[in-house]
């Protein structure tokens, strides 16, 4: 459990890189391979996840590299998060940006990184690596819509 609750004190551009860092509950949802629809802007998420992404870990196995190996990345920042759509409704970023808080299974309230595991919010029990799918294929692993960009 975090020593202090530097969220509910301080705007998402106040914070420091460890404070920012700190937020990701590491369920890797944002890890998803996405598809936009190019006439209504909806996008959809699959159940299919970055190859960089260990999917037991939930953890990108080459954080600082990333943008780089994978030019679709986005970077999570305090301006981009505000034009990102498809953030999923759990996530902290997304929240914080809200004005909501923190949910009771995330790391910072729990004091546990694996209860957002155990609470079934994170990809470890049901993505699929982005080797094993044909890119003609990802339309056949949609799990839902998410909206569109904001």
């Amino acid at each position: 459990m975090a020593e202090n609750n530097f969220w509910k004190e301080k705007s998402l551009d106040e914070m420091s890189r460890e404070e920012w860092e700190s937020l990701c509950d590491g369920c890797g949802l944002c890890c998803l391979i996405k598809l936009e629809d190019e006439d209504t802007g909806e996008v959809a998420y699959t159940d299919v996840v970055c190859a960089l992404l260990d999917i037991g870990a939930c953890q990108c196995t080459d954080y600082s590299n990333r943008h780089v190996r994978v030019p679709t990345c986005i970077p999570l920042t305090p301006e981009s998060i505000k034009e990102i759509g498809w953030l999923p409704v759990t996530c902290a970023y997304r929240r914080l940006d809200e004005g909501q808080d923190l949910l009771p299974w995330h790391p910072l309230v729990s004091g546990d990184p694996e209860e957002v595991h155990r609470m079934g919010v994170s990809i470890r029990d049901w993505a699929v690596p982005e080797g094993r799918v044909a890119e003609e294929d990802l339309q056949d692993h949609v799990r839902s819509i998410v909206g569109k960009p904001r």
